[in-house]
């Protein structure tokens, strides 16, 4: 849930929520953060963008059928971060600044692309999925792991409520999106999707998140 663009003037950039989900990711992947980014990454091959890298927790998960990495981090102080995972990966890392919104990639030259926890805070979902589609070979794979809004009426609701303070204190991130609708709306073909629940922090609710794969349909 790495923040999709700067918040303002240059410098700003969610700095304050970018250190803390720095620090936090640290317990989420220890929970089971790690084991979902394998299992969204396994399967991937060829040339691969990643958006909204954070600060790399994917990088050293990568498989060695990939032959490069095109990660993107609007966030200067994440960016710094992923900087020494890329260097470490097992497969070659370049790490660029940019946004969701504007992939600095060629039309159809990627084989996939991977949103991990990232969908959540762009500012209009369906112009990133219209981007990572443009980038894309056509039946190229889109990897997506992202909390969503839960089915419980009671939660959904709860999170419509908070959704507007919550995006101005966490980065820009709704809690409270159906992300799997978008990714049918935006054109694409689900091929595998799997629902769970999973709370990132010993005293953090359980929230709903998918992880699954689909594709960009031929031309």
């Amino acid at each position: 849930m790495t923040p999709s663009a700067p918040d303002g003037p240059a410098g700003l950039q969610h700095t304050r929520f970018a250190r803390a989900y720095a620090r936090a990711v640290v317990g989420m992947n220890r929970r089971g953060g790690t084991e979902h980014r394998r299992r969204l990454l396994a399967g991937l091959h060829g040339s691969v963008i990643e958006i909204g890298a954070g600060e790399g927790s994917s990088f050293g998960l990568y498989p060695g059928t990939v032959t490069d990495v095109l990660a993107i981090e609007p966030n200067d102080y994440l960016r710094n971060l992923a900087r020494r995972r890329a260097e470490s990966a097992p497969v070659p890392v370049v790490l660029v600044a940019g946004v969701a919104e504007q992939i600095p990639a060629p039309d159809a030259g990627a084989d996939a692309v991977v949103a991990s926890l990232v969908l959540c805070s762009v500012a209009d979902q369906a112009t990133v999925l219209a981007e990572i589609r443009r980038v894309l070979r056509p039946g190229g794979t889109l990897a997506y792991y992202e909390h969503v809004r839960s089915g419980n009426p009671v939660l959904a609701a709860a999170e419509d409520l908070l959704s507007p303070a919550w995006q101005r204190f966490a980065g820009g991130c709704h809690p409270n999106r159906d992300t799997l609708e978008a990714i049918t709306a935006a054109g694409f073909r689900v091929q595998d999707n799997e629902r769970f629940g999973f709370g990132g922090h010993p005293l953090a609710p359980r929230v709903a998140h998918i992880l699954g794969h689909a594709t960009s349909p031929a031309l």
